[in-house]
């Protein structure tokens, strides 16, 4: 928590990214970082997106939360690890199965795979459009990426600084 210039407390902001074709991405079609060495490239063969590291450590620099918000079926200890090795820890990790147990429950009405509300992050990375177009109806904003673009961490960060900037006026 910190503390407004009114002296009121507010929470961080969370950030969340989805894995698979947002921060794991084919090399084919994709810049990437470097694989893991021998022999973690063989037990985590995910390749993760040029910059990926970087633009977590300095949104979290920034005083973000950063999160990963996934409908795989991965496990927490899996993705913790995988990215421990490129020097990222994330402040909370929200899986398939997380999210089954926590916001789907026993609800008759089938939710969709993600809600980022639930856990109060404000901006979700996603590539499926079928997510980001529900932001509104659920609480949350998005921003869509999928395609190789070599300025995507500066659109993520302008995007998290202009929905930091509207949460923060509608505190005041």
């Amino acid at each position: 928590m910190a503390k407004h210039e009114n002296g009121a407390v507010q929470d961080r902001m969370r950030v969340s990214f989805d894995l698979d074709e947002v921060l794991f991405v084919d090399p084919e079609t994709h810049k990437t970082e470097p694989a893991l060495p021998f022999p973690l490239r063989k037990i985590y063969k995910e390749r993760l997106r040029l910059g990926t590291p970087e633009l977590i450590n300095s949104l979290q620099k920034m005083g973000y939360e950063v999160w990963v918000y996934t409908s795989s079926f991965r496990s927490e200890a899996y993705i913790k690890t995988l990215f421990f090795f490129y020097g990222v820890r994330f402040d909370g990790i929200v899986n398939g199965t997380r999210h089954l147990k926590e916001v789907q429950r026993d609800r008759k009405t089938i939710l969709p795979q993600k809600v980022p509300s639930h856990y109060r992050i404000s901006l979700h990375v996603d590539d499926e459009s079928v997510i980001c177009s529900r932001g509104r109806e659920f609480g949350f904003e998005a921003f869509q990426l999928d395609a190789q673009d070599d300025e995507w961490k500066e659109k993520v960060t302008a995007k998290a600084d202009e929905v930091r900037r509207r949460r923060d006026l509608c505190q005041q």
